[in-house]
């Protein structure tokens, strides 16, 4: 949101106008801190039905220990201030949250801060070690972030089914969506397909597999762009990707998470950027993220056997602003 929302408003309508020719439906999204939010984005947002994400990690206290302006002033008077600024203009938001070792501790206390702040949806990130962020307290204490992350998931999902809260819960969803695929014998993981996901930045660089790859670099693989569309096509990038050392490695890492991991099939074989920067080499498998992971399926195949089977075929699920029934 550096840019102004004109900015946007032309670009849009580009878009629109190349978009419309060829049947291709888009839709724009926008994660932010919202401490630039005004009236005039909110119309933006508003007039091209844009997603928002909100980036708050919980309450004050829990928040402002990380997102610190360089003055070292705490964020969370703006971003919470640019949160209740969408919310007045009737604009649906998820908030995303970056869970700490303090944070994980307070599961009653989060709940609290979500259900009041009037989000739809809450989506749980861990600290992760990658990129210029070179270490994490969750990486340096990986048993007890998992004891920790498995009781904030238990409290926390026993909160939102208590109380009948209508707070869609991303980890809970996406725990539901991966039993579904293992049913079908089809785990699905964009990250390790080329072109799953396809990164670019603003001035053209192309990444695949995990986007956070996208600017990065490491001695082993060098930097993770392969092309740039503005001067590169298709057929090249493509050879570049194929040829590449870290699609060797990271289909050789597919198959050790094949051999190895239980949770396989409602995997896929991980992040390749995790994999990279925690065990230095995309050829591996298990990461403190894949153990994220596993907790969010343990935790709600616990909570699903314990309820009676009349009374799961009622039991809704509101997440992602729709709700599943299962």
């Amino acid at each position: 949101m550096v840019l102004p929302p004109h900015y946007y408003e032309v670009m849009f309508q580009l878009i629109e106008r190349l978009a419309k020719p060829r049947n291709v439906e888009i839709s724009h999204c926008f994660q932010t801190n919202a401490t630039l939010v005004t009236d005039d984005w909110c119309d933006l947002i508003k007039k091209w039905r844009v997603n928002v994400g909100v980036s708050i990690d919980g309450p004050e206290e829990f928040h402002d220990r990380n997102r610190r302006y360089r003055d070292g002033r705490g964020s969370f008077s703006k971003a919470y201030g640019g949160l209740k600024r969408l919310l007045a203009h009737d604009i649906p938001v998820h908030m995303i949250s970056v869970l700490t070792l303090a944070s994980l501790g307070q599961p009653d206390r989060m709940y609290e801060f979500y259900e009041q702040s009037g989000v739809h949806t809450v989506c749980f990130n861990i600290e992760e070690q990658e990129g210029v962020n070179a270490t994490s307290e969750l990486v340096e204490n990986p048993q007890q972030f998992v004891e920790l992350y498995r009781a904030f998931l238990r409290r926390f999902f026993a909160l939102v089914l208590e109380r009948g809260a209508r707070i869609g819960v991303r980890e809970f969803d996406n725990a539901f969506r991966a039993i579904g695929a293992y049913r079908i014998g089809q785990p699905v993981n964009f990250q390790t397909e080329p072109f799953g996901i396809v990164a670019v930045d603003s001035d053209g660089n192309l990444s695949t597999f995990s986007p956070e790859l996208l600017g990065t670099d490491h001695p082993t693989y060098g930097a993770f762009g392969f092309g740039n569309i503005l001067t590169d096509d298709y057929d090249t990038i493509l050879r570049r990707v194929n040829e590449s050392r870290l699609l060797a490695d990271i289909n050789a890492g597919v198959e050790k998470c094949r051999a190895e991991c239980k949770y396989f099939m409602v995997c896929g074989g991980g992040a390749p950027a995790n994999k990279i920067f925690e065990n230095n080499t995309a050829a591996s498998s298990e990461t403190v993220y894949c153990r994220a992971l596993q907790a969010d399926i343990d935790v709600v195949l616990e909570m699903v056997e314990r309820i009676p089977i009349a009374a799961l075929t009622n039991l809704q699920v509101e997440a992602s602003g729709m709700m599943r029934r299962f």
